[in-house]
């Protein structure tokens, strides 16, 4: 059977990106990809990066408020979106050239435009051509999405953010997430009034109760107004905005309201269950341990699978795809531990279990440092860091680290290192301190704060 080429992927973000260059650059496999919208996926055109460049715009009055402390003459107006965005948009377009060059370099070839599989070899474009391939990859990613209630159609989600004409004055965030929480950490900084209404007893479910507590109490200091076990009910029009009905009756005007509740996976319109690929309840494509589903000539990374919906970690399934369909190297992917960081004000940085899960499963100590950091106690103001290590009483291992403050999220990739070759607690200790620095607390932990 003749094949147009060794590999086709459909979906031009990280994970498919990923997978097509080490497939073609370093494996020699003939490839093509197929992307509808604009090279670079969620994580570069709507999402990780354009984020990330607005938490560093959002940070930037407190930083001048310090350097003010430290005896400079600074002073800082009003926030002008309108240049900001321009510069944004500027970069994203910058990113998704880098992108299509790296995949012109690694010799892929590029269609842009929508492709839907027709079977297990063939996949048929938007402009008509039908195209036979020895494998697919689907990486098409996820959504985010609007439930159904009353008035929904009012509402944006973070795709619309980074579009927006203005900036809302007042804003509605609706989730308890990571995407809400950044994001009302982010309208917050930049200026808007921002409220956040979450459903569950506290925001930011799933990471360590202390770090998101810790979190939640320095957002509300900030001025963000968290409430939770509140949802909204309907959205209504008015004279002066969207109005915010609540399910325990109270209501609120906004300019905004942007739902953060949750993602879908992109497999809808695919035609990939008329092929006898199995999905699953949220509509996620399902693979085993090599990303290969129940068809044996399709496979899927990211997002679409809904393992673990990280841009790292669909880059580096779509990397092991690469290597074990093309290289002959059998490489899965261990999902099992992972480093993540959460861009609120202050940031979470995070690997491992939480104190909650580590004490469900064996017999723990922790150890804590609650401190106000060097630099913003000197220029006055009362936000304190978090750093914790949770450990295993038997093998003295360190099941988790959790640190909140600035620069968690760099903090956490190093400290990541050491978790994932099963450091213990005693080579923590062992470990010379850099003073005087934050994460010297890592290291200078000696008195255990409970024990479960």
């Amino acid at each position: 059977m003749a094949f147009d080429y060794d590999l086709f992927v459909i979906g031009g973000g990280s994970g498919g990106v990923r997978a097509a260059r080490i497939a073609a650059g370093t494996h020699g496999a003939k490839v093509a990809l197929a992307e509808e919208y604009r090279m670079g996926g969620t994580c570069v055109i709507r999402g990780c990066v354009p984020k990330k460049l607005m938490v560093y715009a959002s940070e930037y009055s407190g930083l001048v408020s310090d350097a003010q402390s430290y005896g400079w003459d600074a002073t800082v107006g009003a926030f002008d979106w309108y240049s900001f965005r321009g510069k944004l948009d500027a970069e994203l377009d910058r990113l998704e050239k880098a992108y299509r060059s790296g995949l012109s370099g690694a010799g892929v070839t590029v269609f842009d435009c929508r492709a839907v599989l027709v079977d297990g070899h063939c996949v048929g474009l938007a402009d008509g051509q039908v195209i036979r391939a020895k494998h697919i990859l689907v990486a098409t990613g996820g959504a985010p999405f609007v439930p159904a209630f009353p008035g929904s159609e009012l509402a944006i989600t973070s795709n619309e953010i980074f579009r927006l004409e203005a900036l809302p004055n007042r804003v509605l965030i609706v989730g308890g997430g990571y995407i809400a929480s950044e994001f009302a950490c982010i309208l917050n900084g930049m200026g808007c009034e921002v409220a956040q209404y979450y459903r569950g007893p506290q925001i930011l479910r799933g990471f360590d109760d202390e770090a998101r507590n810790h979190v939640a109490d320095a957002m509300r200091v900030a001025g963000v107004d968290i409430q939770c076990n509140t949802d909204v009910a309907r959205l209504e029009a008015c004279a002066d905005g969207i109005r915010a009905m609540a399910e325990d009756g109270s209501a609120g005007v906004f300019d905004k309201v942007l739902f953060a509740t949750g993602r879908n996976p992109n497999s809808a319109g695919l035609g990939l269950e008329a092929l006898g690929v199995e999905l699953g309840r949220n509509g996620q494509i399902v693979v085993d341990g090599f990303s290969q589903t129940a068809v044996p000539s399709i496979f899927a990374v990211g997002d679409v699978t809904d393992r673990i919906a990280l841009t790292p970690v669909a880059i580096r399934e779509g990397h092991a795809f690469a290597d074990t369909v093309f290289g002959g190297l059998r490489r899965k992917v261990d999902h099992s531990l992972f480093a993540s960081a959460v861009f609120t004000q202050p940031e979470i940085g995070t690997i491992g279990l939480t104190e909650e899960a580590a004490r469900d499963s064996e017999a723990i100590e922790v150890y804590a440092a609650n401190f106000r950091p060097m630099r913003t106690a000197f220029a006055g103001r009362d936000d304190k860091a978090l750093m914790k290590l949770i450990v295993s009483q038997k093998s003295r291992k360190v099941l988790g680290c959790h640190i909140v403050g600035p620069g968690a999220g760099e903090m956490i990739q190093l400290v990541a290192i050491a978790v994932t070759m099963g450091a213990t607690k005693e080579q923590f200790d062992a470990t010379i301190a850099v003073h005087p620095t934050m994460a010297e607390e890592l290291v200078t932990m000696r008195s255990l704060v409970r024990q479960g």
